[in-house]
């Protein structure tokens, strides 16, 4: 049935009330366990002294959200403050060679930082694909690629490069990886893109150019090499209508996340409490629930903030990054979960689609995701709890099309049919809840542990029948009814936008 499908207001009001009544009911579970769990000491670690005149600590368990905000804060802004004003003298004096100012100003920030034998790690890895990428091979720049890659995530190559940077400092290990790993993946699109352009080849420095554009070395997005070309050749530079307006929007709801996430620390502690499975073994299964939901927001706003602030700087330099990730508030299908849109863009452009095609034949689709996947778990480092978190993920994603085509035969595709459309959508949202939840229980288990993923898993679904389960399970349905809801509303929008184009 088409998404358009309307549903009563009285039945979505019913449903808002429903959703918002069990998040508070959650959350106030979550805040009791947390002022309860404050001075614990087997939280000693992940909890540290934070608004004293509150009386509140804070989570600091994630090492990655301290580092931007503290050791790496002065650093961020310096540097990308030098890009920003570099980039724009180069924009209204010489526009033609911005993307040289850009990789010039790349390369000194990256041998300033990691120094010179790094830079020539990087420069050695560009030149062999570059190189690869004459021969105009897609099968070759693949296994290039992919054993580049292989390099840095996989021992003992990895150690043996690694050994190679001297000096030591608190990032060192994150910069390293983090800048070697986007890397190959921008030369492989550099690579793949020149061998299917007919006429010639790109120059090196081309991919220089490419590959050295700072505020996506580090931390990504990647952005695919065509695009990246396209955008950064341009001469005549123009901002579209109150781009700088929304750009400046874009800038504060960043900074208002921000704040909204430091206050969020000192009263909810969604990462520490995961860490003692028995004090979170007492919590109700509605607290559970919200503490897994929990962890993956946050690794959302996580990732929305990071890339918002990198795109936020792209595109004062007239590009056009990737989007930030879909909120996972507003997922319950597999196809869409991905917390890189820059990565989830690249798999999809050269891995996914294709060997998947059109996403319709069961066989190519098995194949298409298992090829995905594996590419995914080289990228984000072979490890046990990646090659589960795999697993369990290219199932799901296979799963949604098994199901989909189960229903379409007959009877199903008859007895359908008959229905109405709202009924037909109030179906299809029964099933889009248990995928709701399915894709929080793969998720949790890469972004929290195994053993927290198990057990909310087994309070649910195990001892928690039929109560806890199938209440949880209508808050779930009532959720994803309210996000077709606004599916369908933003649909209705984009058509009224493309028939006033056409006219």
């Amino acid at each position: 049935m088409g998404v358009k499908t309307m549903l009563p207001s009285y039945e979505l009001g019913f449903y808002a009330l429903a959703v918002t009544s069990a998040v508070v009911y959650s959350s106030s579970g979550i805040f009791e366990a947390s002022r309860d769990s404050m001075n614990r000491k087997a939280f000693r670690d992940g909890i540290k002294p934070g608004w004293h005149y509150f009386g509140r600590k804070m989570d600091v368990a994630d090492f990655e959200w301290m580092m931007w905000f503290t050791s790496f804060r002065n650093v961020i802004i310096f540097a990308l403050s030098g890009h920003v004003l570099f980039g724009k003298i180069c924009s209204m004096t010489v526009p033609q060679h911005r993307a040289v100012v850009y990789m010039l100003y790349g390369v000194l920030a990256v041998l300033g930082s990691m120094g010179l034998v790094y830079l020539m790690i990087i420069l050695s890895h560009c030149l062999v694909l570059y190189s690869v990428a004459l021969a105009k091979q897609k099968w070759l720049c693949y296994v290039a690629g992919l054993c580049c890659l292989a390099s840095f995530k996989v021992e003992p190559f990895s150690s043996w490069q690694s050994g190679f940077v001297t000096g030591a400092f608190d990032l060192q290990d994150i910069l390293f990886y983090g800048g070697s790993s986007f890397t190959i993946m921008r030369c492989m699109s550099f690579a793949l893109e020149s061998s299917e352009r007919k006429e010639g080849i790109y120059s090196i420095f081309d991919l220089l150019k490419y590959n050295f554009y700072l505020p996506f070395f580090f931390f990504g997005p990647v952005m695919t090499f065509d695009q990246f070309h396209a955008q950064v050749s341009t001469r005549e530079l123009r901002r579209k209508d109150d781009e700088m307006r929304n750009i400046r929007v874009h800038a504060l709801l960043h900074v208002g996340a921000i704040i909204a996430v430091d206050i969020f620390f000192h009263f909810f502690y969604i990462l520490t409490l995961p860490s003692d499975l028995k004090f979170v073994n007492r919590l109700s299964d509605w607290s559970l629930a919200g503490l897994a939901y929990s962890n993956l927001v946050y690794d959302w706003v996580k990732a929305a903030v990071m890339f918002g602030v990198i795109n936020t700087i792209a595109r004062l330099d007239h590009l056009d990054p990737p989007q930030p990730p879909k909120c996972i508030t507003m997922l319950y299908v597999f196809a869409e979960t991905h917390f890189d849109r820059g990565i989830n863009d690249w798999l999809c452009k050269y891995v996914y689609d294709h060997i998947g095609e059109n996403h319709d034949n069961i066989m190519k689709e098995l194949v298409a995701t298992i090829a995905t996947f594996a590419v995914t778990t080289l990228w984000l480092g072979p490890c046990e709890i990646v090659y589960i978190w795999s697993v369990f993920n290219c199932f799901g994603l296979n799963f949604e099309l098994w199901v989909q085509k189960f229903f379409q035969q007959e009877p199903f595709a008859k007895l359908e049919a008959k229905m109405s459309a709202a009924m037909s959508r109030r179906i299809r949202a029964v099933f889009g809840a248990a995928n709701f939840w399915a894709i929080i229980l793969y998720n949790v288990l890469a972004l929290n542990s195994l053993e927290f993923a198990l057990l909310v898993t087994k309070r649910l679904l195990l001892t928690g029948f039929p109560v806890s389960t199938l209440s949880i399970w209508f808050i779930t349905y009532c959720g994803v009814q309210l996000i077709k809801e606004r599916e369908r509303i933003l649909a209705i929008e984009e058509e009224k936008c493309d028939k006033a184009k056409v006219e």
